[in-house]
């Protein structure tokens, strides 16, 4: 049965192989040989990780030295095989219109029972342990996981799709050409709204729009770092710098009008007016703006029927240490710092990426 099994394997007659595959197993499926023929036919059709998997349960299972050196050998070939496929695949997807271009990879959250499973996949296609791979998988929020060509993040996210682990990529262009405009303060807000805003170049205009326009809001929190004094354990005094406060961020996705209008309230001019229709009722507004920006932001919230999104924190802890391997992303942010933040571009990629992917989801 063996010969003929190999005979029909070298001749790549893998329909009588198989058949005579279904014909050993109903006769003796816990013979070593069995196995090693199972191996050797799951390696023939290119089903790499089925044949290592058999292989490695044959090592596990006979003691015969013979048999051994044959999975050891089958073993040795489908990783040389899986390697070579491997950099085929990523070489012609390099090689694909904008496969130069720069991107980046996001791991998708994961609960419950699926969680091993995505970290086995994650260490099947990265290389790395079982163990390693389950801290890496996100539970409530995505993980920036992979900057680099985009031709290798499409083959990646394959990849680890294939391999139960959920992973989109996304274009840095796509995200820079997303047009922000910067909320100064609203003219009004009933029946219609309109806004006060800057673009890009800073010039000064408004949009007027209709609340079932928005189609979703993402909600953010920036840390505001100050230099302060502290004493070290010598008692020595050091200069270091410390978050002291969070400025709050506010997108409004308009995806007909394909254009996110971004409030913040460091910048946000309530001195402009309050078109609130509760505005004299807000209590303490004269000695702060901070209970008339959370009326404005409850406001927007009752007043748009959309997704809200307010995971940024726990995506930007890991984002920010990525953001230097990417070509620069301007926030248009405004805040007053003593120097830049990989915190302002972290929340433009978090909130790009939802603009994004919404218009994914939209069209499925």
């Amino acid at each position: 049965m063996q010969d003929a099994i190999a005979a029909a394997l070298e001749k790549k007659d893998f329909r009588t192989a198989a058949t005579l595959l279904q014909q050993w197993q109903q006769k003796d499926a816990k013979d070593p040989k069995f196995l090693l023929a199972a191996g050797q036919y799951q390696e023939a059709t290119e089903r790499w990780d089925q044949a290592e998997k058999t292989y490695l349960k044959l090592l596990r299972q006979t003691a015969n030295s013979k048999v051994m050196a044959q999975a050891r050998q089958g073993i040795q070939r489908v990783q040389t095989q899986r390697d070579a496929a491997q950099a085929s695949a990523l070489e012609a997807a390099r090689a694909q219109p904008d496969g130069q271009a720069p991107g980046l990879l996001c791991l998708e959250p994961v609960t419950g029972e699926q969680r091993q499973a995505a970290a086995q996949g994650l260490a099947q296609v990265t290389g790395i342990d079982a163990y390693t791979a389950r801290w890496q998988i996100p539970s409530r929020e995505w993980r920036l996981y992979r900057v680099g060509p985009i031709g290798d993040l499409q083959y990646y996210t394959q990849a680890l799709t294939a391999a139960h682990t959920p992973a989109f990529w996304a274009k840095h262009a796509e995200i820079k050409a997303i047009q922000v405009f910067r909320v100064q303060n609203f003219r009004r807000v009933q029946p219609t709204a309109e806004v006060v805003c800057k673009n890009a170049t800073g010039q000064l205009g408004a949009i007027a729009f209709d609340w079932s326009e928005i189609s979703q809001i993402v909600l953010g929190q920036l840390p505001m770092f100050e230099s302060v004094v502290d004493m070290t354990a010598r008692r020595q005094l050091t200069r270091k710098e410390q978050t002291q406060d969070y400025a709050e961020i506010v997108d409004l996705h308009c995806h007909q009008r394909r254009c996110v209008l971004r409030l913040c309230d460091r910048t946000y001019d309530f001195r402009k007016g309050n078109p609130l229709p509760n505005a004299e009722a807000i209590p303490d507004k004269a000695f702060s703006t901070r209970p008339q920006w959370q009326a404005l932001v409850q406001y927007l919230q009752q007043q748009v029927d959309a997704p809200i999104h307010k995971g940024f924190t726990k995506f930007g802890e890991g984002a920010v240490e990525f953001l230097d391997l990417l070509p620069p992303l301007k926030p248009q942010i405004e805040l007053a710092r003593l120097k830049d933040s990989n915190w302002d571009p972290a929340f433009h990629l978090y909130s790009g990426l939802h603009f994004l992917r919404y218009g994914t989801a939209a069209a499925t």
